[in-house]
């Protein structure tokens, strides 16, 4: 069957793979119908991602059918529309034990550091299925990144009434504003391209917004949109080691600092003006939880989260290769593009 391999930076083909095994013991067999391009593929693409190795079949973000079941396998059916949770957690570690399975101290993820699914069927395990018969394909393949933005909130656990400023307004920064919504702060969008700005402004109902100039005009328009008292919680969906290191900044005091975003530079800020004598709390944000993709597909079902706008540039499994470079511009306008496998 054709999967689509990442041989080496910026440097896709199109392969012929064996047929996957049938299912054993906790398995199931699914067909691809759906794969979602995010910010770890074009840093893949580019050679820019830490974790990323090579030569690599991609494809994190799934929405799939389930075609066969190892026994055992009680959670998932033949017929199943699913969503996938591409986290392979070893189930042993320290991580893994005490129930950070999205932190996995031997974590292996789909797409990223083994074969992903950008193919035709793929064999997973069966407890890496969310059953989402009542999501379209298109839908079952946003609920990873929605819950990548999902954890990323939770980190920051904003309340009712604080402010929430989001930097970055890509796909995993607009899944962080759908739950800063959700939790009934105040939410704030920052980034340098108007275009996603508009989008945000009218697509997800965000009033506030600021662009982001480079020159320090940002903060004091933050300050005047919160009466200065700046954000309690700002989440830094950049993966811009210069955005990470100024974010500090939008905090007040005793605020939350989220990176969700990844850099491989070094990420420096000021100590005692800024994190010391604000006390602020720093913490990263890795990937999502099991409970994450429940809640998310419960949301879409219910119509609290519409997903329908995100996805600007939907293609074919034989036009991805043509158009990928072409996704990474950001004049290219792109909010989510997505395969059709199927």
């Amino acid at each position: 069957m054709k999967a689509i391999q990442l041989e080496k930076p910026q440097t896709f083909r199109t392969i012929e793979i064996p047929e996957p095994a049938a299912p054993v013991s906790g398995e199931a067999l699914v067909r691809v119908h759906r794969i979602g391009i995010c910010g770890t593929d074009i840093s893949g693409y580019l050679g820019k991602m830490p974790f990323f190795s090579y030569p690599r079949i991609p494809g994190h973000e799934l929405g799939v059918e389930v075609l066969l079941v190892g026994a055992g396998v009680t959670n998932v059916k033949v017929g199943d529309r699913c969503s996938v949770e591409p986290y392979m957690n070893c189930g042993q570690c320290y991580s893994c034990r005490k129930g950070a399975t999205n932190c996995c101290e031997n974590l292996k993820v789909l797409g990223v550091m083994m074969d992903g699914g950008m193919t035709e069927r793929i064999l997973l395990p069966a407890r890496k299925l969310h059953p989402a018969n009542q999501l379209t394909p298109d839908q079952c393949a946003l609920v990873e990144t929605l819950a990548i933005g999902c954890h990323a909130v939770n980190r920051g656990n904003p309340i009712a009434g604080e402010n929430v400023l989001v930097i970055g307004a890509g796909p995993i920064g607009l899944s962080v504003i759908e739950f800063a919504k959700l939790s009934g702060a105040k939410t704030f969008v920052m980034d340098l391209n108007e275009q996603r700005l508009d989008f945000v402004r009218t697509k997800m109902g965000v009033v506030d917004t600021i662009l982001s100039k480079g020159d320090g005009s940002e903060l004091e328009a933050l300050r005047r949109l919160t009466q200065g008292a700046l954000a309690q919680v700002v989440v830094d969906a950049t993966g811009s080691n210069k955005s990470m290191a100024n974010a500090m900044n939008y905090c007040g005091f005793t605020g939350r600092l989220v990176y969700v975003g990844i850099t491989q530079a070094e990420v420096t800020f000021p100590h005692a003006p800024v994190m010391h004598r604000r006390e602020l709390t720093v913490m990263g944000s890795r990937n999502a939880l099991p409970p994450d993709f429940t809640r998310i597909i419960k949301l879409i079902e219910e119509g609290k989260i519409d997903t329908r706008p995100w996805i600007t540039h939907p293609v074919s499994f034989s036009e991805m290769i043509a158009a990928f470079p072409s996704w990474i511009s950001p004049e290219a306008g792109v909010i989510k593009a997505v395969v059709h496998v199927t």
